[in-house]
């Protein structure tokens, strides 16, 4: 019996998710057992002239739509739902089928009468098809549905070939995932002789003994009219499954990619029909045919070129990970998915002197997400030695709380958010990490859900960022519209100038943020006001900017800060991006980098300079940490290779 495996990773664009439960259910029997991964893909379409980013309104309509696939995956089954943006849906569905690495594109065909009074006209599936078979990078599979999943009786007509080698491997599989007969049918010439009926009977169950084990009727038919013959066996069975015939051209110029034969069978056939088509064989192809095709992946690299470039990738970008926090609003699917992915989540909340605010955001973390839906692991504070009773109250609410200093003391310790957030790491147990910073009032589990919502969701995505609306109190009255100034005046400059393809982040310096520890433990912290800027652009070095993803959760009411202290922070944060551009452009722009900021201070007809140090330590990747490499081992983790360099 042959040993070729199933496909490892499938991938079914989904038109219309409401009819998705077959395609859905054909991909889960295609599948390698245990290991096998389905993408559902949805394409949004961005007309010419018009930018990519206009499309992430409707991509996130397009994703909410495609979630529901997830209701019709067999158990055992796991499945991404995912949406790509592009010009059109053919290039759309290459780009992700080369993406993900996809042994099988699987699309679906509601079906049409063939043109002519006879019905004899062309029989091409869809333009789509069409263009994706052209310049396919894997197997393709087209399914022709009946909407019916009980599938009792399964027929595979053969030739021969390699496309017959892929239909007999494909049905056997479905057969056994459904305890189904199958029926393998080879058709002769009829009035041949004996011998040679014999001899085909034989090639026949050699045949099938080969990709099935001899798990299969053999049938050998004469017939004078192959199309009419198939169609006969066909009515008898539940599911149809045969390989591509060669190429060709009718008298009216149109092209049958998967042959005449095969389509003519899927329009007609009462059955569902699955045609399956291996990626051509280099070897068998014409000095016309390979001309035509380095022409053609000439053209395909001169627009990938294209799209490469920064402007269209982060229009893209921000077109396609451009998330709301309503779409990961059913926490139960996000548990679902969690346990379905074996990972464990941790929320991390870094405070100092949050009183005021920290008993609410941890009460009614703990309530929503760990005890009436255990969205979360643990709710882990992170002090920066508070001197009120934020530590007290957080305890109080059932919080987990340590202080930052007394985590691995022998490394000292720095006054800082991104301190804190660096320790977190080592003292955190989650595979993925969420925090969450809380001088917010109003706390709303969004603040959580909604950054982990992409990552569970999108495997591609390693690191998660929150935006929103930020009104600011001034004197007791609330202003909309007047936070995020070092943002605006500061953070937002600089990418554009200097790390254009995070142009498109909205809020680099928000504190709601998610990653994978796989990243986050590879990446430096900085120890103070730049961590956020200084995780995008080493998160980014690492997975590029297609490993990002922003999700808008919606309004966020937080304390104001004074001038002077906005002074300070884009003082820090303007040193950090000049030392992360020297060390990208491998060249000292500054003879000296300044570390310290001269404030003046005038009042009283005194008038001086203040000199203060500021200057963010850099924390090394924590993977480099002995003690939290010894921590992750004992605890059973996985640890990269590289880590021990």
């Amino acid at each position: 019996m042959s040993h070729e495996p199933l496909p490892a990773r499938i991938l079914i664009p989904v038109a219309n998710p409401a009819t998705a439960e077959e395609l859905i259910g054909l991909g889960a029997d295609l599948l390698e057992p245990r290991t096998g991964e389905l993408t559902a893909l949805g394409i949004v379409e961005v007309p010419e002239g018009m930018a990519l980013s206009e499309g992430a309104s409707r991509a996130r309509h397009a994703r909410r739509l495609i979630q529901k696939v997830l209701d019709f995956v067999p158990d055992g089954t796991t499945i991404h739902p995912i949406v790509r943006i592009g010009r059109h849906a053919a290039e759309g569905i290459v780009e992700a089928a080369a993406e993900l690495e996809a042994d099988l594109i699987v699309f679906g065909w509601g079906g049409k009468t063939p043109a002519g009074r006879n019905g004899n006209g062309p029989l091409v599936f869809s333009p789509t098809i069409d263009e994706v078979v052209r310049d396919t990078p894997c197997d393709i599979a087209v399914v022709k549905q009946r909407g019916s999943r009980d599938i009792k009786r399964v027929l595979v007509p053969v030739r021969g070939g390699p496309h017959a080698e892929l239909a007999i491997r494909f049905a056997h599989a479905i057969a056994q995932r459904h305890g189904a007969e199958l029926s393998v049918l080879h058709l002769v010439p009829p009035g041949i002789t004996v011998a040679v009926r014999a001899q085909a009977e034989r090639a026949l169950n050699a045949f099938i003994k080969q990709h099935t084990g001899g798990r299969a009727e053999g049938i050998v038919r004469e017939a004078a009219n192959v199309r009419s013959a198939i169609l006969r066996e066909a009515d008898k069975v539940d599911l149809v499954v045969m390989g591509a015939a060669a190429a060709s051209t009718s008298q009216d110029g149109s092209t049958h990619l998967f042959g005449a034969m095969p389509e003519a069978i899927a329009a007609r056939a009462k059955a569902a029909v699955v045609v399956v088509k291996t990626r051509e064989p280099i070897g068998r192809q014409t000095f016309e045919q390979l001309a035509q095709r380095a022409e053609t992946l000439a053209a395909a690299d001169r627009a990938a070129e294209a799209s490469r470039s920064i402007p269209a990738r982060v229009e893209r970008w921000f077109g396609e990970a451009n998330f709301h926090h309503a779409e990961f609003s059913d926490l139960h699917r996000l548990v679902h998915l969690k346990e379905k992915q074996k990972v464990t989540v941790s929320l991390v909340l870094p405070t100092l002197n949050e009183q005021d605010t920290i008993g609410p955001i941890v009460r009614r973390a703990i309530r929503d997400m760990v005890e009436r839906i255990p969205l979360f692991d643990e709710v882990l504070v992170i002090d920066s030695d508070s001197t009120d009773r934020t530590r007290d109250i957080a305890e109080a609410e059932g919080a987990r709380v340590v202080l930052h200093k007394d985590i691995l003391p022998r490394y000292g310790s720095f006054h800082g958010k991104g301190e804190a957030l660096w320790k977190s790491l080592y003292e955190a147990t989650g595979d993925i990490i969420v925090w969450a910073d809380t001088d917010v009032k109003s706390w709303h589990p969004r603040m959580a859900y909604g950054t982990l919502g992409p990552l569970l969701h999108e495997p591609r995505l390693q690191y998660v960022k929150g935006y929103y609306q930020r009104p600011i109190v001034e004197d007791g009255i609330l202003k909309e519209g007047g936070g995020g100034r070092v943002t605006e005046l500061v953070a937002r400059p600089l990418l554009n100038l200097f790390f254009p393809e995070l142009s498109g982040l909205i809020q680099p310096l928000a504190g709601e943020y998610a990653g994978r520890r796989s990243l986050l433990e590879s990446i430096p912290f900085f120890t103070g006001y730049a961590v956020e800027i200084g995780h995008l652009i080493d998160a980014a070095e690492r997975v590029g900017v297609e490993g990002l993803g922003q999700v808008d959760l919606e309004r966020r009411v937080h304390r104001n800060q004074e001038l002077e202290g906005l002074s300070r922070m884009s003082f820090v944060i303007l040193q950090a991006v000049m030392k992360r551009l020297e060390e990208r452009r491998k060249a000292r722009l500054f003879a000296e980098l300044g570390s310290t900021m001269k404030l003046p201070r005038s009042g009283r007809g005194r008038l001086s300079l203040e000199v203060i140090e500021l200057a963010d330590v850099e924390r090394p990747p924590m993977i480099r940490i002995p003690e939290y490499l010894e921590r992750r081992q004992a605890a059973g983790s996985p640890v990269l290779e590289t880590s021990l360099r």
